[in-house]
């Protein structure tokens, strides 16, 4: 494992007044080495307040964001997890595509053991659009608790 003073100078915003980008292109997502990378284990992100534009009608969209991965050699730094997140306010993008380049971005990033999302959107129009996707079948032997995001009744 990196010593603390090593990982400060290869991330940009941890400890740093960070501005919220304009846009997931301009986010920078950020990692730092996995922990304990003998064992398998999920670590789980969870954003209830997610949002972005239609990009038809630029009217706001909300969704309830749950990321589980297993790390290989890195994880994702959270602070710049936050800022990538916040960036999709201003992006319009269907929720389909906004879920799918959530997950693929990271996984571009972490090269992770697995990964899932799942992308449980608000109704517009009367009508829910979750989204889910995986890398691959999860190792074996790996707690990975269910995600527990109700169907919607007014989440």
């Amino acid at each position: 494992m990196s010593e603390p003073s090593d990982l400060k100078k290869h991330l940009t915003q941890l400890g740093q007044n960070s501005p919220l980008p304009q846009s997931p292109e301009e986010a920078k997502l950020e990692r730092v080495p996995a922990p304990y990378q003998e064992y398998d284990y999920t670590i789980r992100f969870t954003a209830p307040e997610f949002t972005s534009l239609c990009p038809i009608t630029g009217q706001p969209d909300f969704a309830h964001l749950v990321i589980d991965y297993i790390p290989g050699k890195w994880i994702v730094e959270s602070k710049s997890l936050k800022l990538y997140l916040s960036s999709f306010r201003n992006h319009g993008s269907f929720h389909e595509a906004c879920t799918i380049e959530i997950a693929s971005t990271i996984v571009k990033l972490l090269k992770p053991k697995w990964l899932r999302i799942g992308g449980y959107w608000y109704p517009r129009g009367g009508m829910p659009i979750d989204v889910f996707w995986q890398t691959d079948t999860p190792p074996k032997k790996v707690w990975i608790p269910e995600q527990e995001v109700p169907s919607y009744r007014g989440r």
